[in-house]
C-alpha cells in the first residue's frame, strides 16, 4: 500500500490507521455501457458520480441499515479503455473506486470472500434527474415517449441515457447487478466485451411485454369489456409508467374471488435509480 493511498484513506478515519489495520480493495462501480435494463450513464453523469461517491458507504443488497455497513470509498477515478467501444459507439469508460475496511475478527470471512472472488458484483444507488431516449431525445422523466428499450428503430436499438446526477446514496454487494461489468477488481482491463444481446434491452423488453399481457388479462377479469386489440392500440401510445398505473387500476377492479397475482412489480413513487 502506498503512502498516498493510506493518506487518502485516513481522511475518513478519526485517527491515523496503519497499513496492517485496514484492508483495501478496488471496485468498478458502473460504466457507460448499456445495461440489462436498457439504460446507460452519460460520460457527464460518470464524472459527477466520480465526485459524489467519494466517502460513500458500502452495504449489502441496498439494505440501508447502519449495521449493514461494511466498507467505505476513499478515492475514485474514471478509466477509459482506448480502442474499446460501447454499444452506443463511445469509448468504454468506467468509474473505478478504492474502498477500505478496518480489519476485525467479524469481517475476516468477508475479506476472504472478496479475495476469493465470491463477493464481487456491485450495484450503485443514485439520483438521476434525466432519462433521455436515444431515439427521439425526449427526457422521459418530463415527457414520456413510446419507444421501448431494446427494440430497433431505424436500424438502431433503443436505450435510455441517465444524466443530471444530483446525489449518490450508496453502493452494494449484490448477486446480479444491472451493469454486467460492475464488480470488485484487482486492476482495470481483461474483461470480455459484453455482447449486445446481454447488454441491450432484451430483459427490459421482456418485462415490458409481460406488463402488457398482464394488463390485458386484468382488463378481462375486471369485466371492463375492452377487447384486447383495442387495448393494445391504446397501450402503444403509453409510457411504461402509464402502463403500470393502468395495471393497478384494472387490478383494483378485479373481484377478490379471482385471487389475482400480479407478476410485474414496481415501487410506486420511488424516483431513484438502483444500478
Amino acid at each position: 500500500m502506498s503512502a498516498e493511498l493510506l493518506e487518502q484513506l485516513n481522511r475518513f478515519t478519526r485517527r491515523e490507521h496503519t497499513e496492517d489495520e485496514v484492508y483495501i480493495f478496488s471496485v468498478i462501480l458502473c460504466d457507460n455501457e448499456t445495461d440489462r435494463d436498457g439504460e446507460r450513464f452519460s460520460l457527464k453523469a460518470l464524472e459527477k458520480m466520480r465526485e459524489l461517491f467519494v466517502g460513500k458507504t458500502g452495504i449489502f443488497d441496498h439494505d440501508a441499515k447502519s449495521g449493514n455497513q461494511n466498507a467505505r470509498i476513499f478515492s475514485t477515478e474514471l478509466v477509459t479503455a482506448e480502442g474499446r467501444k460501447t454499444e452506443a459507439g463511445e469509448d468504454y469508460t468506467c468509474l473505478r473506486a478504492n474502498a477500505y475496511m478496518v480489519r476485525t475478527s467479524a469481517n475476516e470471512d468477508l475479506i476472504r470472500e472478496i479475495d476469493g472472488g465470491i463477493k464481487k458484483e456491485v450495484s450503485v444507488s443514485c439520483m438521476a434527474e434525466k432519462r433521455i431516449c436515444s431515439v427521439c431525445g425526449a427526457d422521459t422523466k418530463i415527457k414520456p415517449c413510446k419507444h421501448i428499450a431494446g427494440r430497433a428503430y431505424g436500424g438502431k436499438k433503443c436505450h435510455f441515457i441517465l444524466d443530471g446526477i444530483t446525489d449518490a446514496y450508496e453502493w452494494s454487494f449484490v448477486a446480479v447487478p444491472a451493469q454486467v461489468n460492475a464488480g470488485v477488481t484487482k486492476r482495470y482491463g481483461g474483461a470480455e466485451e459484453p455482447s449486445a444481446e446481454v447488454c441491450g434491452g432484451e430483459v427490459a423488453e421482456s418485462l415490458y411485454n409481460e406488463l402488457r399481457s398482464e394488463i390485458i388479462r386484468l382488463a378481462f377479469l375486471s369485466g371492463s369489456g375492452i377487447d384486447g386489440k383495442s387495448l393494445s392500440a391504446v397501450m402503444d401510445r403509453m409510457s411504461t409508467d402509464e402502463l403500470v398505473i393502468m395495471k393497478k387500476n384494472f387490478a383494483n377492479k378485479v373481484p377478490s374471488s379471482f385471487g389475482v397475482q400480479t407478476r410485474v412489480q414496481d415501487d410506486g413513487a420511488n424516483t431513484s435509480y438502483k444500478l
